[in-house]
């Protein structure tokens, strides 16, 4: 009795879709870079390999680089070249304008975002906005987006962070800041 292969899913992209967009299922590439000594390379070499060998398409050059990284125990979960990412979202029941000013009106900001100290290097409103962090070491991206006239959505990543120790309280602080802002802006 012939046994069924077990779909494989690595950094949330399935068998399926990989194989759809790439040709190959993980196990497939994961053997391909096992036999081209990928273990030993670094992401670059990595994805600079699937591309100019492989012919894989470029978005997903990096990742099956990166899942073949997370895959073999080269890289953690959440972790870039330059640390760690963490994510968060929230969606509100206020017009994207509204909540951008959230974010960038100071005496708004305070109510729901308490001590922190941020610099905002770039804003394009009501879209986005590009945050140093107070510690002077990371950095937040946040996007904004229109769901419907009445309500948005705000999505970060905070990026850069040292270790999965700073990942693990950086994702509860966002989490819970993220509800304070919803709290807010609701009332």
């Amino acid at each position: 009795m012939a046994r069924k292969a077990v779909a494989k899913k690595i950094n949330n992209i399935g068998d399926e879709a990989l194989q759809e967009k790439t040709g190959k299922d993980w196990a497939e590439w994961l053997a391909i870079l096992d036999k081209a000594g990928a273990a030993k390379m670094s992401h670059k070499e990595i994805a600079s390999y699937l591309s100019k060998e492989q012919s894989c398409p470029s978005w997903w050059c990096q990742m099956v680089a990166v899942g073949y990284e997370q895959e073999r125990g080269l890289r953690d979960k959440h972790q870039k070249p330059d640390g760690y990412s963490v994510s968060a979202s929230k969606t509100v029941a206020v017009p994207v304008a509204q909540l951008f000013e959230a974010w960038t009106d100071e005496e708004i900001r305070k109510r729901w975002l308490p001590k922190a100290k941020l610099q905002i290097r770039k804003a394009m409103s009501p879209k986005s906005l590009r945050i140093s962090w107070g510690d002077g070491e990371t950095s937040v991206s946040v996007n904004f987006y229109p769901k419907g006239s009445e309500k948005s959505q705000v999505a970060l990543e905070h990026d850069k962070l040292p270790d999965p120790e700073a990942l693990s309280s950086t994702k509860t602080y966002w989490g819970e800041a993220l509800e304070r802002l919803k709290v807010e802006l609701e009332k």
